[in-house]
């Protein structure tokens, strides 16, 4: 099966997220963090956030898991700094209907996360994607909870 030029150029803007991710790390600083695990696969993510005013100040990952899970968190990060919560939320929202194979809005807003579309025909694939994106989330959940700035650590069940 020949790939098309475009197929090849999202796989290599994939493998590049993979091998020299943006935003790889951790903060010195983050007001919210959590570790996710996908149980079936075993990858791991870590997500920090530094928010302040509502506004997504910085953000960090680090984990081990496959291609697919470590460009996602990479071109997650690229997509959210700088936004504020609630656009970070449903940039999060955008992507996993992008995954599962269903039109957005605005493909320009997720950057190149949109370039992971094709992993909707690999269904087994679209957790892998969407982990970092769920650690988003639930990061995002424990602000003003009393357990911001602590490691939380959890697992992916949907």
């Amino acid at each position: 099966m020949a790939l098309t030029k475009l197929d090849q150029l999202y796989r290599a803007v994939i493998l590049e997220h993979s091998q020299t991710p943006r935003r790889r790390g951790t903060l010195d600083e983050s007001t919210t963090q959590i570790e996710l695990r996908n149980p079936t696969c075993g990858d791991v993510i870590q997500v920090q956030l530094n928010i302040q005013d509502g506004v997504v100040k910085d953000v960090r990952f680090d984990g081990s898991g496959c291609t697919i899970s470590l460009a996602s968190a990479s071109m997650m990060t690229d997509a959210i700094i700088g936004k504020p919560i609630e656009e970070a939320l449903n940039l999060s929202k955008e992507f996993s209907q992008v995954v599962q194979g269903n039109e957005t809005e605005d493909q320009n807003a997720l950057g190149d996360a949109m370039m992971l579309s094709g992993v909707s025909k690999f269904p087994a694939r679209i957790k892998c994607a969407t982990l970092s994106w769920k650690a988003l989330e639930k990061a995002l959940a424990n602000q003003g909870t009393g357990v911001d700035g602590q490691m939380r650590h959890e697992e992916i069940t949907e």
